[in-house]
């Protein structure tokens, strides 16, 4: 099933309405299709290099409008759902201690889902689910989801189609490199400063 999702996305690249299909994909993506706007957006770089930086403008906005939709399912479903459950199983101590944990770390853990391979649509609905700042929640979805695209359609506008084939093999490593150094930068400025 997941292969033909995939083949699925990968052909809406080609189409006149790939920028609409893009957005479409981006949006749902970070709240409950499984497959990343990533597979649409390098095959349309690669095939309008021109167009690089509207179409990762377009899957910026389009996944911060969807990590919306992800937060609002955490935020509303959980009292209705969530809460009788913790009730249930006597579990209502254990879910403020991760709340107040996951509140103090939030945007680092948004901006490591919006950078990494991790599922984003699992950290969108945790944060309306923990009620995290909305403020923080959004300003770290643009930066991390922004940081993604645009460094993805860099490269492919730069490189070109050798640079598809590396991305690709070391999606993973890369992001995670990155979210590595950004925060080992953040530490330095902070025993700097």
């Amino acid at each position: 099933m997941l292969r033909r999702l995939y083949d699925w996305t990968m052909g809406l690249a080609g189409r006149r309405h790939a920028l609409w299909a893009l957005a479409l994909i981006s949006f749902i993506e970070s709240s409950i299709f499984p497959i990343p706007p990533d597979v649409l957006l390098v095959p349309m770089v690669l095939a309008k290099r021109r167009r690089a930086w509207l179409i990762a403008g377009v899957a910026t906005a389009a996944s911060v409008l969807g990590g919306l939709a992800g937060y609002a399912i955490g935020y509303f479903l959980f009292e209705s759902l969530g809460r009788p459950l913790l009730a249930f199983y006597g579990y209502e101590g254990k879910f403020a201690s991760f709340q107040s944990y996951y509140n103090e770390w939030g945007a680092w853990i948004v901006g490591a889902g919006g950078l990494t391979p991790l599922p984003y649509k699992v950290i969108t609905i945790a944060s309306g689910v923990t009620a995290l700042d909305l403020g923080v929640f959004i300003l770290a979805s643009v930066v991390a989801r922004g940081l993604r695209f645009f460094i993805e359609a860099a490269l492919l506008w730069r490189f070109g189609e050798p640079i598809r084939g590396f991305i690709e093999r070391h999606m993973g490593k890369l992001a995670v490199l990155f979210f590595v150094l950004l925060i080992g930068a953040f530490v330095l400025i902070k025993f700097i400063v």
